[in-house]
């Protein structure tokens, strides 16, 4: 049945899209000048902080009052500095040092260069308590296992990031901490006795003022046994809104995940996202096309007039969104409009780079966090470190889940390599690492140190498995988890980073030559 012009704007009031390149599409400029919520930005939209400036400024022009959103977790999920790595670690590392003040600085200096950028809502922080440590898609983004620890971090962070002008938006409600699936691929069933201890992060944002929440795809049966929070009445209406008494903007998680879309299709699940409490769609990450966001637009003005959705609820849902960008509008960083020295340009707050300038540009407080961050294991009385010359460097590296970009740079070889010239590096993947190759790289380090690199090597056999090869020829090696360490009694010298950004790597290179 053909629908209304005004209900499909009213339905495209909810959307937030992404789509592909890095310069606006006529498809979407069209459909900002007729109304559309805001858009999505991925790691295909980036290239420079500079060049997103132009990027939402062009989106802006077609609708001023556009939301532009994006994962900028600081750490492995990065989008800001996906082409260099970020110069921030993530939050499991800020909750090792456990600083709130640290934490909400690092936050509120992540928040001035997206306001610079244009971004007015960020998708983080992530308020998951990690409770379960082979959780694949949650891990070092979440601030660490102790929930009230989670709390005061996820407290801090969302009053940075919003003092810088941009509204946060926390993660992924109720809690994807203790799950031990994607919701990328499946449906992560959270356990009844651990749902109070995953809410607490989320009702201290909301004590805090966070503005937004964004739902997990995600099975409560303590709450409702058959349909997962993104899509359930009772755990947005009756749970969020009503029981924790969250009266912002509530976004889903991406909706084409698996975990929503197997039983409804990308549009139904919009649709009965709607009805069930949110306010807004997040679609894109797999699915960026016209024809996507069309659908979507088209099924939830559908199901209003199938009588699915109350257009009452589709209001709201759009007047919480039109309320979100007027606060964004009003709230811009003062930094984002009178630094002279334009959009990219960082924050002279942003503290020291390392102590012989060899961090190099762009590192900052984010330096300083990973520093703090870093636990050193002496397992041997041998002065293994600081290293005697250059080294050999092994990096083993695992297939990650979707969230982190797989062409982000990390790793410890690339900063040695600057610290001291001739080290070598050879990362390998599971399929690359045999036996026959892992004998080849113990030749070659003859004579020189070894470090290993490794990430979550506890979730992950075949690292395992490497590092014993590797260990019992080489046990004077140094082993650098990049990951969340399970265990620090491997190697000569165990150095935890707590994470595998691009300052994480450089913290812990500034260990292994003794600078740290």
């Amino acid at each position: 049945m053909p629908q209304s012009g005004d209900l499909l704007r009213l339905a495209d009031a909810v959307l937030l899209p992404g789509f592909a390149g890095r310069t606006p599409p006529d498809w979407l400029r069209r459909r900002l000048g007729q109304g559309l919520a805001g858009v999505v930005l991925f790691s295909r939209n980036i290239e420079s902080p500079e060049q997103v400036a132009r990027l939402t400024a062009a989106l802006r022009a077609e609708n001023p009052a556009v939301l532009v959103g994006t994962d900028e977790e600081s750490g492995e999920v990065t989008r800001l500095e996906v082409a260099s790595g970020s110069s921030r670690p993530g939050g499991y590392a800020l909750g090792v040092v456990d600083d709130p003040a640290l934490t909400e600085a690092v936050a509120c200096d992540l928040g001035t260069d997206l306001a610079r950028a244009g971004i007015t809502i960020d998708f983080a922080p992530s308020a998951d308590v990690n409770s379960n440590p082979d959780n694949p898609v949650i891990g070092l983004r979440a601030f660490g296992a102790d929930p009230a620890l989670v709390a005061r971090h996820t407290r801090a962070f969302v009053r940075g990031l919003q003092a810088a002008g941009v509204a946060a938006c926390v993660k992924h409600f109720p809690g994807h901490g203790d799950t031990s699936v994607d919701s990328h691929h499946g449906v992560p069933v959270v356990a009844g006795d651990r749902v109070e201890e995953a809410l607490l992060p989320f009702r201290e944002a909301i004590r805090e003022g966070v503005k937004a929440v964004m739902t997990g795809h995600l099975l409560v049966p303590s709450y409702d046994a058959e349909l997962p929070a993104t899509l359930s009445p009772k755990l947005l209406t009756g749970l969020l809104r009503e029981e924790l008494g969250f009266d912002g903007l509530i976004v889903t998680d991406g909706i084409e995940m698996a975990a929503v879309t197997a039983a409804y299709g990308i549009g139904g699940a919009s649709a009965r996202a709607i009805a069930a409490g949110a306010d807004a769609i997040c679609v894109g990450g797999e699915r960026a096309d016209e024809a996507t966001a069309a659908g979507i637009r088209d099924a939830i003005a559908a199901a209003v007039t199938e009588g699915l959705l109350p257009e009452e609820r589709l209001a709201d849902a759009a007047r919480r969104v039109r309320e979100l960008a007027a606060w964004s509008a009003s709230s811009g960083s003062p930094a984002a409009l009178d630094d002279p020295r334009g959009p990219g340009a960082r924050d002279a707050r942003s503290g020291p780079a390392a102590p012989d300038g060899s961090g190099g540009p762009g590192f900052g407080l984010g330096l300083v966090a990973a520093r703090r961050a870093v636990r050193v294991t002496r397992r041997s009385t041998a002065p293994v470190l600081p290293l005697s010359g250059p080294a050999r460097v092994v990096e083993l590296s695992p297939e990650m889940n979707l969230a982190i970009d797989g062409g982000t740079p990390w790793g410890v070889g690339e900063p040695l390599a600057r610290l001291l010239p001739g080290t070598e590096v050879t990362r390998l993947t599971a399929g690359e690492t045999t036996g026959a190759e892992l004998e080849r790289l113990i030749a070659a380090a003859t004579g020189r140190p070894l470090v290993v690199v490794v990430r979550d090597a506890h979730r992950h056999p075949w690292q395992g498995e490497a590092l014993r090869h590797l260990l019992c020829a080489r046990p004077d090696a140094v082993v650098v988890e990049m990951g969340l360490p399970a265990r620090s009694d491997l190697g000569a010298v165990h150095i935890a980073t707590y994470g595998s950004a691009r300052v994480c790597g450089q913290a812990a290179a500034e260990v292994l030559t003794g600078r740290l």
